[in-house]
C-alpha cells in the first residue's frame, strides 16, 4: 500500500467510542452558555470534519444532519439551518478526503479554509432569507480560527491511535 506523504507512521484503528465521546464533547463545547459570539469557531463543524476525512465510513452526512437538528433546536434557529450547513460540510470533506491526507497539516487548514467559508456563508443566507439580522462582519473570524484549530485538534485526536516507539529491531512495523 502506497503512504501518503503526510503521515510518518501507521496508526491503531480508532475506537468507535472515542469518536463518539469527540462528537458529544465537542456538542457540548458548542453549547456552552457563552451568549452570541459570532467570532466563536464552531467546534462541532470542526470535529464532523476531522472524523469525515479520517472515518468517512464511521461519521457521514446523516450523522452530521442529526447533529445540524440538534443545534438548530439549541440555538433556537431555523430548523434545517445547521442541519444544511453541516449536511454540506460533511459531503465536501468526504469528497475531498482522499486529496485532503496527501497534505501536511498546515496544508490541509488551508485547504479546509474555503470549505469553512463556504458553509458560513450558506448558514448567512438560510438566516437572512428566512429574515434573521446580519450578526455583522466579525462572522467571518470563525471559519478563520477552526481552520487555525485544524493542527490542534488533529494532533489531538490523532494521539490514542498513534503507537508507542517500539525498539524491537525484529518487526519493523
Amino acid at each position: 500500500m502506497i503512504m501518503p506523504r503526510g503521515s510518518d507512521q501507521l496508526l491503531l484503528p480508532v475506537n468507535p467510542l472515542f469518536i463518539a465521546f469527540t462528537l458529544a464533547f465537542a456538542l457540548a463545547l458548542n453549547m456552552l452558555p457563552l451568549g452570541r459570539q459570532p467570532a466563536m469557531p464552531d467546534m462541532l463543524a470542526l470535529a464532523l470534519v476531522f472524523w469525515n476525512v479520517h472515518q468517512p465510513r464511521r461519521v457521514g452526512v446523516g450523522l452530521a444532519f442529526v447533529f445540524g437538528l440538534l443545534m438548530d433546536v439549541h440555538q433556537g434557529a431555523l430548523l434545517g439551518q445547521h442541519a444544511l450547513a453541516y449536511t454540506v460540510l460533511s459531503f465536501v470533506a468526504i469528497t475531498i478526503h482522499r486529496r485532503l491526507l496527501w497534505f501536511g497539516v498546515a496544508l490541509q487548514a488551508l485547504q479546509i479554509l474555503p470549505l469553512f467559508f463556504g458553509v458560513q456563508l450558506l448558514s448567512l443566507a438560510v438566516r437572512m432569507i428566512a429574515g434573521g439580522m446580519f450578526p455583522g462582519w466579525w462572522m467571518l473570524a470563525a471559519p478563520l480560527g477552526q481552520a487555525l484549530l485544524w493542527p490542534v485538534v488533529t494532533v489531538l485526536l490523532l494521539a490514542p491511535q498513534r503507537r508507542a516507539p517500539d525498539p524491537d529491531q525484529n518487526r519493523p512495523l
